[in-house]
């Protein structure tokens, strides 16, 4: 993806009530897990790329099954395509790649997960501040479409299968907040696919360095 490319999208600065209140779900809509490789097919060990298991972490996080992913998702540096300046974080939605940008025209690339269409935000922010193994609060309109989620009407607890995951980082615009996030996900598969309510998911793994990288404050391009 080349900056010319990205500079000439057309970006959508901000979006519907509806959609925005899907967005605070951060939930997907359930997709077949590929049936696993077999050992001889599995070239890469996750250690060496950074998605060894992580048992310090408050609830240990596995090893991340890389052979359910593309490659070109795997976490890494690369020339900056965005043109924007070291610590934005730039989403490409339809490359399913999100950038942070560093000095010296590199930039931290990751692979993601993005909403399906009908769910999607996009346009310029911040990232106001981040949360380590957050809770999740599903909006009161989801809830009323799924009524088995009101025991979680003030908030899910943090855990391996809460839907944020193991770090989220909250979008807002303009000084509200858009119920957009970039958060975890352990569902391999999904990384690449146009499958959840909206936020942008990324691997446990990849997003405990993002968030290590990024500063409450730090801007955020959302691109369409």
């Amino acid at each position: 993806m080349s900056s010319t490319a990205i500079t000439r999208r057309h970006c959508v600065l901000g979006a519907t009530s509806l959609a925005a209140l899907a967005l605070g779900g951060c939930v997907s809509t359930p997709v077949p897990v590929p049936a696993p490789k077999q050992p001889e097919e599995e070239k890469v060990r996750p250690e060496l790329l950074g998605y060894g298991p992580l048992p310090h972490e408050r609830f240990p996080v596995r090893a991340a099954r890389l052979d359910l992913i593309d490659p070109k998702y795997y976490r890494q540096i690369v020339e900056d395509p965005t043109g924007e300046r070291p610590g934005t974080v730039v989403v490409d939605t339809q490359s399913r790649f999100l950038y942070w940008v560093m000095p010296g025209g590199k930039a931290m690339r990751y692979g993601v997960g993005i909403g399906r269409d009908g769910f999607a935000w996009g346009g310029r922010a911040i990232i106001a501040y981040k949360r380590e193994w957050p809770r999740w609060t599903p909006p009161a309109e989801m809830i009323q479409r799924q009524p088995d989620l009101e025991k979680y009407r003030y908030g899910m607890e943090p855990s391996l299968t809460n839907p944020l995951g193991a770090r989220a980082l909250y979008i807002h615009q303009d000084g509200r907040d858009t119920l957009y996030r970039l958060h975890g996900t352990m569902e391999e598969h999904t990384i690449g696919k146009a499958i959840s309510s909206g936020c942008v998911r990324l691997l446990f793994h990849d997003v405990i360095d993002l968030h290590d990288r990024v500063r409450d404050g730090s801007p955020i391009h959302v691109i369409h």
